[in-house]
């Protein structure tokens, strides 16, 4: 039931929930690496996500210690699901490591360690040396654009940097690949975060430098 929810008001019986739970959880379990669970697994799993990919996915946060609630996506952000690329730093260390090789559809419960969330500092709402739990739902799975071979395949010139047009085609034959088109904002709209999270110097082309896929192997 609790994957049904739709607002932060219902994710707050959640929130209650996930308390029950913490107080059963032994210190074991929530020190030292990342714990999941596997809440539902949708039968067929015709891709799982891997470093690179392009994901989809709604993830609402919690404070291990107590179930408080400290970050609801479906109330940011018009409460739009998030894109972002896995394993590439744009979520946290713990979320990176704990959704691999999910199936879209799938639903999990990632418990992260302080070192692997928010440290000593914490941030915001949530205090330092902190275990946080997310609870995460995940829509769609697409071969991302932060992979070697995505770079190549969209970098049409082979100057070694991506223009607008070359990242937008790419996801254009992705969609399309698994039968799944989509209409033209939809495409603009994954593009834009793209741009707006790896283009740095802002000129509308992401060079390799800033792809970084030529230096770090994490990309």
């Amino acid at each position: 039931m609790m994957w049904k929810l739709v607002s932060c008001t219902f994710c707050l019986f959640v929130s209650s929930q996930l308390g029950l739970w913490s107080v059963c959880a032994s210190a074991e379990e929530l020190d030292g690496e990342v714990k999941t669970e596997v809440l539902f697994k949708p039968e067929e799993c015709t891709q799982r996500s891997k470093k690179g990919d392009l994901i989809n996915a709604h993830y609402d946060g919690y404070l291990a210690k107590d179930g408080s609630q400290f970050y609801c996506s479906r109330s940011d952000k018009d409460g739009h699901p998030q894109w972002f690329v896995l394993g590439v730093g744009q979520v946290i260390k713990g979320l990176d490591i704990g959704m691999m090789n999910m199936c879209p559809g799938e639903k999990r419960k990632i418990t992260v360690p302080s070192a692997l969330a928010f440290g000593e500092k914490g941030k915001g709402p949530v205090p330092p040396n902190a275990t946080v739990v997310f609870e995460v739902e995940v829509f769609t799975v697409s071969r991302g654009p932060r992979s070697m071979e995505a770079f190549g395949k969209m970098d049409i010139d082979k100057d070694k940097s991506l223009t607008k047009a070359e990242v937008k085609e790419y996801l254009k034959l992705e969609y399309e690949k698994g039968g799944k088109p989509r209409d033209d904002p939809f495409y603009e709209k994954i593009m834009a975060d793209i741009f707006r999270k790896t283009d740095q110097d802002r000129d509308g082309i992401i060079s390799a430098k800033e792809y970084n896929i030529y230096e770090h192997d994490e990309l």
